[in-house]
């Protein structure tokens, strides 16, 4: 593929219109993703999730679900992005004193990377994680002044032709 090619925007069209990039001639290819991310919590917090004494249930059970749930919507949720067959899906929590830490890992064989899929369980899931612990997150007014969920990025693509 030229530099030329590798610059241009593939989701618009000649006028500049949003468009669906047609991926119909591709070959087939074995691909794997890696996202992760975290969401920094207060050590009070980190400490109920451990010892699952959480009120609104199991953090990470939910929030695996999630994630997992996440990845095979992604088609429907990021525009123009297409609905790929989801072979596997990896989803690792690590829970450290101030945060959790979420990896996750998706595999397919297809025409198009998994990219947004894996970004997408790790977005959803560290969104669990918030919404499961907010009552505990919130300080007097009513505000979450040391949530935080960063550091969001791909860690590795992985395409193979078959």
């Amino acid at each position: 593929m030229s530099e030329e090619r590798e610059n241009e925007l593939t989701h618009v069209d000649d006028s500049g219109e949003a468009q669906m990039v047609d991926v119909g001639d591709k070959p087939d290819s074995d691909r794997r993703a890696v996202a992760e991310g975290e969401i920094h919590l207060q050590p009070s917090t980190v400490e109920a999730i451990r010892a699952n004494d959480v009120e609104k249930g199991d953090v990470l059970a939910t929030a695996r679900i999630g994630a997992i749930q996440a990845v095979k919507h992604t088609w429907e949720t990021i525009p123009m992005c297409h609905q790929i067959p989801v072979s596997n899906v990896d989803v690792e929590f690590e829970v450290e004193s101030d945060r959790v830490a979420l990896t996750v890992g998706v595999e397919t064989t297809g025409k198009t990377g998994c990219e947004m899929e894996a970004l997408e369980g790790v977005t959803t899931g560290l969104n669990v994680v918030w919404d499961m612990v907010k009552a505990a997150e919130k300080d007097a007014e009513g505000q979450y002044p040391d949530t935080r969920i960063e550091n969001v990025r791909v860690v590795q693509k992985r395409k193979e032709r078959l």
